[in-house]
């Protein structure tokens, strides 16, 4: 499968293949018609109370995340079965506001999409 990572901040690319926002809010500062999206499921997204315990202190709680946004994301296996089969069709760009790279949800969200 061919997934990446992006802040939506970045401009759209037509190498970004099919570009998927992956935050549960919208992002600050993007008109609606500027973000160019194919798609916006927020039920793939973390549950309010997951993100703002997380937000409040990330570098300690990061591992628990993970875990706790892997199970929100168990209790919605269609839409991660439906992303996960545009991703085997094609390039999929999955969109964040986060500056967090590399321990952020989309990251989490990455890993499950790629596993077999």
């Amino acid at each position: 499968m061919n997934i990446q990572i992006k802040r939506i901040y970045e401009p759209a690319d037509a190498a970004d293949g099919q570009r998927i926002l992956v935050d549960r809010l919208w992002p600050r500062g993007i008109k609606k018609q500027d973000a160019e999206l194919d798609g916006w499921p927020k039920a793939l997204t973390p549950s309010n109370e997951l993100r703002k315990w997380y937000h409040a202190d990330p570098e300690q709680r990061w591992g628990e995340f993970q875990l706790r946004y892997q199970d929100e994301l168990a209790e919605q296996q269609e839409a991660v079965q439906a992303l996960k089969r545009l991703a085997q069709q094609g390039k999929v760009t999955l969109l964040t506001a986060s500056k967090q790279q590399g321990h952020s949800h989309a990251d989490v969200l990455k890993g499950i999409l790629e596993q077999a």
